[in-house]
């Protein structure tokens, strides 16, 4: 992961965009640059600043802000496909300075302006400043995988950011930059909603598996080019453990995957062993226990931005495991299951009352998923000098699953997620893996790990206090006390910055068998077989 910070505007001071940049040094430890944007008649129009970790094109070349004739661009971002463009774009008369997949970005919008956006297949999000018109453009990937969030500064400026964080205390009100937006002359413009369907998919099953089965595969493939060295997180579930069986087939020496589980009551830890064993990985296990758990909380918070429970109860374990790899290994990319959940459904989907329902709820998922599992990944990967990479992510494989008849997609096959299952039977996973019922991260680490997280929550207020504490809180308003706890220390972070989060992550309520109080699936009557 990289940081990018900008401040647009002729009261830009470079001392705002340093102390900002501050907060986010884990995300780029390799280099940092901030300069002075200036326009044609050499006034200052803004300034930039980028914190590198060095991933592709590892030469000093690499480093941001790139430049061209008068304009700037800091990207963080992989993007995908970028040596063919690349090469097109040599041929065109444009010569380039590193191997660095974003030095095209400003060789591309010369070329193409905003169009260029709709046209990447990347997860990024870019500023860039255009010389020519001296006016600056912001953009964000469709599913929102690299974060990027701006607010209003004093000066009445607007300025752009990879986290919350850098923003804080110079900018009133923060909001998330809106996925498959751009930003230019004021507005907020949408390039792709990745979740519109122009086509329903209504091929067979056998079709429409064998899809999904090439498009995941090339979504892992794409993703395992790098000039750093590359993990994977295995967690023993389904969605990990295809990634990383498509990935070791791949290879010709073993993966690297690293598991995490509570020291008492692990669930994961055997099924990714099984897994590991299988495909023949490099396999590394991380035992936690309560004290890493509770010591760890508001590091946790601080660093992701959030109050929602489910975020900050499944980041614990994907936190700690991060930091372990960072500690222990020179691992600089990591691989991860996200997004599949809102694709094929989550244990609670299966009470989708209609195919129209089911494909609705999907819609939302994705289209907040960057304030929730994205989020996660991010946050708890590059806090630890780490980038992701998200498979399930790759925006030619999500665009197919959202236009699949979702009559095929709800679980009428007593086995949540069918389709993706089905797609991968043969020998890229054991039959009882790929067929194995679901369990939340938060839960699969251990039962006991978000058990020690409510009775912690617990102790720290009495009814009376709890009572008075939820009502200081008008938006998202706490419901529990670990919902308050984690809002309270939110609040020590982010001060009146809730409305970042939409709401609490929560099953859909409105459905039967949906409507309860703790987002956890263990909750639901069809958990089953998914806590052992």
């Amino acid at each position: 992961m990289c940081t990018i910070m900008c401040c647009c505007g002729k009261k830009s001071g470079i001392t705002k965009v340093n102390e900002g940049l501050k907060a986010t040094v884990s995300r780029g430890p390799d280099n940092q640059r901030v300069v002075e944007i200036k326009n044609s008649d050499a006034e200052i129009s803004g300034i930039m600043g980028f914190q590198r970790l060095s991933i592709m094109g590892l030469t000093p070349e690499g480093m941001q802000p790139f430049y061209l004739n008068g304009s700037y661009a800091v990207c963080n971002g992989e993007i995908y496909g970028f040596k063919k463009i690349r090469q097109e774009l040599i041929e065109k008369g444009y010569s380039f300075k590193s191997g660095s997949d974003c030095e095209i970005l400003l060789p591309l919008y010369r070329e193409y302006g905003a169009e260029m956006f709709s046209m990447l297949d990347a997860e990024f999000a870019c500023v860039i400043f255009d010389g020519q018109s001296g006016e600056f453009i912001a953009a964000r990937d469709p599913i929102g995988i690299r974060p990027l969030y701006y607010g209003i500064d004093k000066d009445n400026q607007i300025i752009f950011a990879s986290e919350a964080k850098n923003l804080v205390g110079c900018c009133k009100k923060i909001m998330p930059f809106p996925p498959g937006n751009y930003w230019k002359n004021g507005k907020f413009v949408c390039y792709c909603d990745i979740t519109k369907v122009d086509n329903v998919i209504h091929d067979d099953l056998e079709v429409v598996c064998g899809q999904i089965r090439e498009k995941l595969i090339a979504g892992v493939e794409k993703r395992l080019d790098a000039d750093a060295k590359v993990g994977f997180l295995l967690s023993g579930g389904l969605d990990s453990s295809l990634v990383c069986s498509i990935a070791q087939s791949r290879s010709n020496k073993p993966i690297k995957t690293f598991a995490i589980g509570m020291s008492t009551d692990a669930i994961d830890l055997k099924y990714a062993k099984e897994v590991a064993d299988y495909i023949g990985s490099d396999h590394t296990e991380v035992i936690i226990t309560k004290d890493n758990i509770i010591s760890s909380l508001e590091t946790v918070i601080g660093l992701l931005g959030t109050y929602d429970i489910t975020t900050i109860r499944a980041s614990m374990g994907m936190y700690l495991l991060c930091k372990a790899i960072h500690q222990q290994t020179d691992i600089r990319v990591l691989l991860t299951g996200e997004i599949s959940d809102e694709l094929f459904g989550y244990k609670y989907t299966d009470f989708a009352p209609s195919a129209e329902a089911f494909q609705q709820e999907s819609i939302k998922r994705v289209k907040e998923l960057h304030m929730y599992d994205v989020l996660r990944a991010d946050r708890c990967i590059s806090v630890n000098s780490l980038e992701a990479r998200v498979p399930f992510g790759d925006l030619d494989f999500v665009k197919y699953v959202m236009a699949i008849d979702p009559k095929i997609k709800l679980n009428k096959y007593n086995k949540g997620k069918y389709l993706l299952r089905h797609a991968f039977e043969g020998d890229y996973l054991p039959h009882g893996i790929l067929y194995r019922e679901k369990a939340a991260f938060s839960d699969a680490v251990g039962h006991s790990m978000v058990d020690y997280l409510k009775e912690y929550a617990e102790s720290q207020y009495t009814q009376e206090e709890y009572e008075a504490g939820i009502e200081r809180y008008d938006n998202a308003r706490p419901f529990t006390k670990e919902s308050l706890l984690y809002r309270d220390i939110f609040e020590k972070f982010y001060p009146g910055q809730s409305e970042m989060v939409v709401d609490f992550w929560m099953p859909n309520k409105e459905w039967d068998g949906c409507d309860v109080n703790d987002p956890s699936a263990r909750v639901l009557s069809n958990y089953g077989a998914s806590g052992t």
